[in-house]
């Protein structure tokens, strides 16, 4: 009885969580289309199963199509998502394009393949998604998804650059939103636990062992262990932007700034040390 109660209790976190960022950025609206983007992987399953969890009792109306893209990996079991989303009753199209054999080709062993699967991967399920006539095409990225990235792009690209859980796609034809921007990996992966996911496993790149991005969640799981609730501080802190504080010319004018008389609460505070809530207080070692 005691499992059944916690089982129960990641359920409605988890849709409590997707329901938040959903109406936070105003994700899907009223009869909106949203091509949902299965992977074959954990994340994905439980983006599509709560979904269809909030369509039931959602305000709105909205239809889901669930969108997987076969890439031509060698051993790909091509039986088990068909029969997944036949035994939900859930509409879906399987997309069959042969990226693997470009990306082998083009990328050299030993090097990681993930940047131009993702572009290839990219450009066709845009073009899927006009032939659907989709609204949304929803991704399954998670928090800890979104922060990585964070780190990613200031140790490796020299910005201050995350992954938004709403945009415009970089063709400017469609809406991508990730419902999943509030969960928690640990609670997804105890999720297809309980769910019992069909999950397969990417082949291509899942097992390269030179991703920046594995060394990068291997230092904020060590940062969460020592001090925990650093990394629901970081997450706020993406959510809690101070343009006026940060050094990009581009989205603030610093060459133009001139004395008001004033008194801004978001001013300089000069001489004064950075003042933080108990709660909020991480010690580091020396």
């Amino acid at each position: 009885m005691d499992q059944v109660y916690e089982n129960n209790k990641l359920h409605k976190r988890l849709r409590a969580a997707v329901g938040k960022a959903i109406s936070d950025y105003n994700m899907i609206e009223n009869n909106d289309t949203v091509m949902v983007c299965l992977s074959g992987g954990k994340d994905s399953y439980a983006m599509l199963d709560i979904l269809m969890s909030l369509q039931k009792s959602a305000p709105i109306t909205f239809k889901i199509i669930a969108v997987n893209l076969d890439q031509g990996q060698p051993g790909f079991p091509k039986e088990i998502l068909p029969n997944y989303l036949e035994s939900l009753d859930v509409e879906y199209k399987i997309i069959t394009e042969d990226t693997y054999s470009t990306v082998k080709r083009v990328i050299p062993d030993g090097k990681t393949t993930c940047g131009l699967c993702s572009r290839l991967r990219r450009g066709i399920l845009y073009r899927v998604a006009k032939e659907l006539g989709a609204s949304k095409i929803a991704l399954g990225h998670h928090r800890d998804d979104i922060l990585e990235t964070l780190f990613l792009n200031m140790f490796h690209g020299g910005k201050l650059k995350g992954m938004p859980a709403k945009l415009v796609s970089d063709d400017g034809n469609n809406i991508v939103i990730r419902p999943m921007a509030y969960c928690v990996e640990k609670d997804l992966i105890r999720y297809a636990e309980i769910k019992e996911f069909p999950i397969i496993p990417c082949n291509l790149c899942g097992s390269q062992p030179n991703l920046q991005r594995q060394f990068i969640k291997e230092m904020l799981t060590e940062w969460q262990k020592k001090y925990p609730g650093r990394i629901e501080s970081m997450f706020r802190a993406m959510q809690n932007i101070v343009p006026s504080h940060l050094m990009d010319t581009s989205k603030y004018d610093f060459t133009g700034l001139k004395i008001t008389g004033v008194e801004n609460p978001e001013g300089d505070i000069a001489f004064d040390k950075e003042s933080f809530t108990e709660a909020n207080v991480i010690k580091f070692d020396l």
